[in-house]
């Protein structure tokens, strides 16, 4: 799945721009809380949409009933 690709990137680069805020000396840590929290959220909802994809990859839905890949989504 190309989706599956393109969400690979996007989590390394939402990676990449966390980790040059940790290293970065010059700012504060409000600062830094300030301007990772949406980068922090944004990581957790492209590795949720990642693993519901490869859910279904891996299991396709077999009904037209449509897709439950959410009922099976262990929340933490």
């Amino acid at each position: 799945m190309i989706s599956l690709t393109h969400l690979e990137a996007a989590l390394e680069a939402v990676d990449a721009e966390v980790k040059a805020l940790l290293y970065n000396q010059s700012m504060s840590l409000n600062e830094k809380d300030e301007k990772m929290l949406p980068l922090l959220r944004e990581s957790k909802v492209l590795k949720q949409a990642y693993e519901d994809l490869c859910y279904l990859r891996d299991n396709p839905p077999t009904s037209t009933t449509g897709c439950k890949a959410g009922q099976y989504r262990e929340d933490k």
